[in-house]
């Protein structure tokens, strides 16, 4: 009898954790929906206000499309174009649907479309070599749609040229159409044919260029690093030039990046300037100065320029090397505004120690020369409305990161308690994984006593399968190595965790500071304490918001500081992130400010 009954008494104990296992398997599960319907609300909400911006986009390089075929006049486009841009919500009611409508039914409708108040802010055309997500995982690319999305969600009007090359992700491009025009671009004393391609993109209107006598410029399989790099980017400047004059655009600022595009600079004083384009004005962002593009002063003649005028030296010749012509030199020269991008170092450092033999030329163009820092895309990492987390935070109601904390836990199965220390180690795509530095790591987790979690942010990469094998070594209670990438756990990890390891504060690519901050973890970089307080030894009074932050407080510390504030000094550390998350460090946020500023002072001129 009593083994019978101690028999019953371990079934219905069996039996009974295993509902509770499936309560609790219900819970995640229903949870988990409830997380999914949040997100589709946010992206439903999102959706509208890109559709808005889409259906704009798209208007705009229909009259583009229509001047190219002689439908209408370039005095038509610009009235046409300032309708559009200054009835963006008006708009959309009534072209919500254009896809459908040929030129004529289209053109009719726009000028029974009241025209009434002025536009206002800026039509900027940026010239470029890349963009997100067309062509992925680089730092100008990731740039130029962050600053492009949120100059839009601000009332600008954005649009972009650039190649089209043939390695060109084109999954995200809506309404992509080949257009059946004539586009012929100057190259090597004569006139030659280009393909035009539109589309829209987040929002913002892109026009791709294709060469077809020079074909191959285009066709490889790197975007930029071959020896006829000048040649390629030359051709496609001044041919983003003539489509612009051909199709009567008069945008208020073209936006130049790097040599690359700088070339656009003397192009557009020397000829197209007063083709039309009198009131638009040249800005140039300047990614650092270490690539910078020096050739033979003929091959100006490539694109049309002057070489004997342009070979002088306060104009294209080369500081160091006078007999050859410096692209990026003369992109500063006949730019209006130069912006230098730059999150952590001051325009001074950058221009005196990071200028690569440019020094003289920024110092005669010093007033014209501002900093920006780069940013990260608020509308997707904002803890406040992140539908990721099962409850959202902000700096003046912290609770929910505490919820976070403990559901990130018992998700990866961690002890589930809030006041353990949890450190998370992220890996940005396309980086190295140092596996000797990780296991020392790991080492520093198991002395602190504190909880570790180590994850990459790229599905399939190399970087996974070096953490698999670590996954299988390594086995300790505290530490969790997670190697199947997921998006919604890389929220959780950034809300749930008190500091975030971050490889480095210098890569433009590398957004997870700046994430770590908005959702209230410290960025701590793997670097020892002597070499960051040699980055960070400026005070600078035109030092960004996010370089003063860093300098004064996280530049400067250590894990083990960080780990020993945390428990010595809760209250002062929890002031400490209050303060981090109050700042703005996305695209709209500091970056968006200097772009504006840049942009009006030069249109003041």
């Amino acid at each position: 009898m009593f083994e019978e009954a101690q028999q019953n008494i371990l079934y219905l104990n069996k039996e009974r954790l295993k509902a509770i296992d499936e309560l609790n398997k219900t819970k995640r599960e229903k949870q988990s929906l409830l997380s999914m319907v949040k997100k589709l609300t946010v992206e439903k909400m999102a959706g509208a206000c890109r559709d808005n911006q889409s259906v704009c986009s798209d208007l705009l390089l229909r009259i583009d499309s229509m001047v190219l075929n002689n439908v209408i006049s370039p005095g038509e486009a610009s009235e046409l174009r300032r309708l559009v841009i200054s009835h963006k919500v008006g708009v959309y009611d009534v072209f919500n649907v254009t896809a459908n409508k040929g030129d004529s039914e289209l053109l009719g409708e726009l000028r029974q479309f009241s025209y009434g108040s002025k536009k206002s802010g800026f039509h900027i055309v940026h010239i470029c070599t890349e963009m997100a997500p067309l062509v992925p995982n680089r730092s100008i690319a990731s740039y130029v749609t962050g600053i492009s999305r949120a100059l839009q969600r601000k009332g600008h009007l954005v649009e972009v040229i650039m190649p089209k090359y043939a390695s060109l992700n084109l999954d995200e491009v809506q309404g992509l159409r080949k257009l059946t025009i004539e586009a012929y671009s100057y190259f090597n004393g004569q006139l030659h044919e280009n393909r035009i391609w539109t589309g829209v993109v987040h929002g913002i209107g892109v026009t791709l260029i294709e060469p077809l006598r020079y074909s191959s410029f285009f066709s490889r399989e790197m975007i930029n690093g071959y020896p006829d790099d000048f040649e390629r980017f030359s051709y496609f400047s001044r041919a983003s030039l003539d489509y612009i004059v051909k199709c009567g655009k008069q945008p208020d600022v073209l936006h130049l990046h790097n040599w690359e595009t700088a070339i656009v600079g003397p192009l557009f004083w020397d000829i197209f300037a007063n083709q039309g384009l009198e009131n638009t004005r040249i800005l140039l962002t300047c990614h650092g100065f270490n690539s910078q593009c020096t050739e033979q002063p003929d091959k100006l003649a490539l694109c049309g320029l002057d070489p004997e005028r342009l070979n002088l030296p306060d104009r294209l010749q080369d500081n160091i090397n006078m007999e050859r012509v410096n692209i990026l030199k003369g992109g500063v020269v006949y730019s209006n505004r130069v912006l230098i991008m730059s999150s952590v170092h001051p325009k001074h450092t950058m221009v005196h120690n990071l200028s690569h033999g440019l020094e003289p030329t920024l110092n005669i163009h010093w007033d014209k020369l501002a900093i920006a820092p780069y940013g990260f895309d608020k509308s997707t990492w904002d803890p406040s409305s992140d539908s990721f987390l099962p409850e959202n935070f902000n700096a003046e109601n912290m609770n929910g990161k505490v919820v976070c904390k403990v559901r990130l836990q018992q998700q990866l199965g961690l002890s589930e308690r809030a006041s353990n220390i949890l450190v998370a180690c992220i890996f940005p795509k396309g980086a190295e994984l140092d596996v000797h530095k990780m296991k020392g790591i790991i080492l520093h987790a198991r002395q602190q006593n504190i909880q570790f979690i180590f994850m990459g942010t790229n599905e399939g990469s190399v970087m996974n399968q070096t953490l698999e094998g670590l996954k299988k070594e390594i086995k300790d209670n505290k530490i969790r190595i997670v190697v199947k990438y997921d998006e919604a756990l890389l929220h959780l990890v950034f809300a749930g965790s008190d500091i975030i390891l971050c490889q480095s504060f210098l890569d433009p690519t590398d957004e997870i500071p700046l994430k770590a901050l908005r959702y209230g973890a410290a960025p701590i970089t793997h670097l020892c304490e002597a070499t960051i307080n040699r980055n960070f030894i400026h005070h600078d009074q035109e030092a960004t918001k996010y370089s003063q932050l860093i300098n004064s407080t996280f530049g400067n510390m250590s894990l083990n500081l960080a780990v020993d504030e945390i428990r010595n000094n809760p209250s002062k550390w929890r002031q400490r992130m209050i303060e981090a998350m109050t700042q703005d460090f996305s695209w709209d946020g500091e970056c968006y400010d200097a772009h504006v500023e840049a942009c009006s002072a030069i249109k003041n001129l």
